[in-house]
């Protein structure tokens, strides 16, 4: 059975599978309900069961490895050229088992269940600041129809307080009303976000990789939650450059004939890791950053000639490659020693 490779294509109560040899002949096609799921593969001990990267994937792949089967998980864009004209479950399936048997494959490795617990720690406070700006911005939306024009923010809830307070202005009693309403769901979903904050410092306080991530300037506690919880193993990647481009954080190629072409960075990647990076170079950036930026390094000449943003996206790519030389060196950031001029 070390030969069988099972394409699974999961779903909520029934999974289509796909059996074939090594050599890629059809063994079996079946449709399994899921509480019959593992009970059927334990017919075939040791076979390598492939399936995309998606809802529930990573919790079937914990429990399959348990079982002693090996388990490849590919992305579902590998997946969706190898699918045969009409898409359906059985085709899907087959097309993971096709995907899967080629040489040169990328492959998602399987989450444990704390990695998981740290994404939806983080989803949650992404979500409650989400739903926050939502707020924030009815407010103002609210105000502007009265005459009063605030800029974006949530520094302004202070003056929103004022203006609300004061009796001058046409404002009507019912949209203060309203108004107090929303500025107390504002406060209580600070109050949501400050709590899942204060549990990101402490899960990041508590781990090794995320203390250590936090001695690279622009890295601070959500980041490193984000890297804890989203990213593979450094191992995985066989150079800094490689790590850097998994993020998306390079030009996107358009080459042909031997002429190179790039466009914009390719966003391909780990989006989160990708935007906490971003914003962390452009905290660097700013007015307070820039005066700790040393004379004559190369940032300081990028900045007297490109964009800031630009700069932004050249300073993520770099931070990217130092993490990645952080985690399979396992050492600290240490701040590079500017060489001395030559005479």
């Amino acid at each position: 059975m070390n030969d069988m490779i099972v394409g699974v294509d999961l779903a909520k109560s029934v999974f289509q599978l796909h059996g074939a040899t090594a050599d890629g002949r059809p063994a079996f096609r079946k449709k399994v309900p899921r509480q019959q799921f593992l009970r059927f593969l334990a017919a075939y001990p040791g076979a390598i069961i492939a399936m995309e990267a998606c809802g529930s994937a990573h919790f079937w792949a914990r429990e399959l490895i348990s079982r002693n089967h090996q388990v490849l998980m590919v992305p579902p864009q590998y997946v969706r050229p190898f699918v045969k004209r009409q898409k359906n479950d059985a085709t899907d399936a087959e097309a993971i088992v096709t995907a899967a048997r080629q040489p040169g494959m990328r492959f998602v490795p399987p989450k444990t269940d704390q990695q998981q617990a740290r994404a939806v720690l983080f989803r949650a406070r992404e979500r409650l600041v989400h739903q926050r700006t939502e707020l924030v911005n009815a407010l103002r939306a609210v105000l502007y129809e009265f005459g009063y024009v605030l800029p974006a923010g949530l520094r302004q809830i202070g003056r929103v307080q004022a203006i609300l307070d004061s009796d001058e202005g046409a404002i009507p009693r019912l949209v203060r009303e309203e108004c107090r309403d929303l500025l107390e769901q504002i406060a209580e979903q600070t109050a949501r976000i400050d709590e899942r904050t204060r549990k990101a410092h402490q899960l990041a306080d508590g781990a090794e990789t995320a203390r250590r991530l936090q001695t690279l300037p622009g890295v601070g506690p959500i980041t490193a939650l984000a890297f804890d919880a989203f990213a593979p193993d450094m191992k995985t990647f066989r150079r800094g450059r490689d790590f850097a481009a998994w993020l998306g954080l390079v030009p996107r190629q358009h080459s042909s004939g031997g002429k190179e072409r790039l466009g914009r960075i390719t966003k391909a990647g780990q989006a989160d890791i990708r935007r906490l990076l971003i914003i962390g170079a452009m905290s660097r950036l700013n007015w307070l950053g820039r005066s700790r930026i040393p004379e004559g390094s190369w940032l300081e000449r990028m900045l007297a000639r490109k964009p800031r943003m630009l700069v932004a996206i050249a300073l993520a790519n770099k931070m990217a490659r130092a993490i990645w030389a952080m985690m399979t060196k396992q050492q600290d950031y240490r701040i590079p020693v500017p060489a001395a001029a030559t005479v």
